[in-house]
């Protein structure tokens, strides 16, 4: 395993997350599922199953107009000739609430980081979920009052993997200049484009998709840190011949979403070896892996024999929050970090995986440490994966 000094390693010193105050309770959801495809038996079956087996029970949503009764819900309509609303209204919306949810979660973030605004030197934004400008960087910039010559970097329409992604992009950052301080702020409004369960393929994105921010702190881990993530070796990787397993188009009534069942048959092909280049034969305890779906998690748990404990931090998040897309490690990561406190933990590894459209998987080994200045004292200055 490869090793990696602990003074001036970067670290998750920082985490925050925010969701909407409109609850999405599943059995509610599918009650406006079978309004609006009530005439087509064979769509009907299939929701059914997606919303038996997504292992959600319940969402969070910006748009009140899905609590409106069946029928009613402009976005699932329960006739042919209703309007839909149309992609440029759901970017209104999207513009409208992304970003004081993003906001707040940023300042939790900084909060717990205990850093002050003026000193967060690189600002990386994820959304993939809407688009608008000057952009979500800009605005954040004044909310939060971050320095107008800070170092904005956005990343957009990159999907799942993308808050993953930019954890290991702020970890290069840090570990460049120790000075450097890493805001990353990940926002997604998932059910702006919830469509007309028209076919299978649409029914995904209302099954277990659901909206929230999370935001993090990277800096250089010193000697006087608590309950720190800290950021070991990683890698991305693209799987041939699987383009057309997750594709995610701008259409005219929001942006269409088709997701292949093959997905976690797929993951079993390749993640193995992956894992393997990243960690060697030694397989870590924690594991904080991005809840695509059930499916996705069940497939890491079977192939690596995880115990129900490891998996569970990606499941409590599904089953309560569902898949937030680049949002939804640091929930996890969260969570996690929340447990390990509570149960007095002083150190652990781990790994994190998430996985997005391409297909890409993102992997990022780490070490959790309750108290650097423990580590430093006992002379402990390699760490981990």
């Amino acid at each position: 395993m490869k090793e990696l000094k602990f003074a001036g390693a970067a670290g998750i010193t920082g985490i925050g997350t925010s969701i909407p105050k409109y609850q999405l309770k599943q059995n509610e959801v599918f009650q406006r599922i079978e309004e609006s495809c009530k005439k087509d038996s064979d769509v009907m079956r299939w929701a059914r199953r997606i919303f038996r087996q997504c292992g959600v029970d319940t969402r969070y949503t910006c748009e009140p107009d899905f609590l409106k009764p069946a029928g009613a819900c402009r976005y699932l309509p329960d006739h042919e000739e209703a309007v839909v609303p149309s992609t440029s209204e759901r970017m209104e919306v999207y513009q409208r609430e992304s970003v004081p949810l993003a906001a707040q979660a940023a300042r939790e973030a900084m909060t717990d980081a205990k850093l002050a605004p003026s000193s967060v030197t690189h600002l990386i934004t994820v959304s993939c979920t809407g688009q608008f400008l000057p952009g979500l960087d800009t605005l954040l910039i004044k909310d939060l009052e971050l320095s107008r010559r800070i170092n904005r970097i956005p990343l957009t329409f990159q999907g799942c993997s993308a808050g993953l992604k930019a954890i290991q992009l702020a970890k290069s950052i840090v570990e460049s200049d120790s000075s450097h301080h890493v805001l990353v702020v990940c926002v997604e409004l998932c059910t702006i484009h919830f469509q007309p369960p028209a076919s299978r393929e649409a029914l995904f994105g209302a099954s277990f998709f659901g909206d929230g921010a999370s935001a993090c702190i990277i800096s250089a881990v010193t000697d006087a840190e608590e309950h720190v993530f800290q950021l070991g070796s990683g890698h991305s990787v693209l799987i041939p011949d699987s383009v057309d397993e997750m594709i995610w188009n701008v259409g005219n009534q929001g942006f269409d979403l088709y997701l292949s069942p093959a997905i976690p048959k797929l993951l079993k092909s390749f993640l193995r070896e992956e894992v393997g280049l990243l960690l060697g034969d030694h397989l870590p305890p924690l594991w904080a892996i991005h809840p695509g779906g059930r499916g996705i998690v069940d497939a890491v748990q079977d192939m690596f024999m995880l115990d129900d404990s490891q998996v569970a931090y990606s499941r409590d998040i599904l089953k309560h929050y569902g898949n937030l897309s680049s949002v939804t490690i640091l929930f996890v990561l969260k969570r996690m970090r929340e447990d390990l406190v509570q149960q007095g933990k002083e150190q652990a590894n781990g790994i994190s995986l998430a996985f997005g459209p391409g297909l890409t998987a993102e992997l990022l080994s780490f070490s959790y440490i309750s108290r650097t200045e423990k580590l430093h004292s006992s002379e402990k200055d390699a760490a981990y994966v």
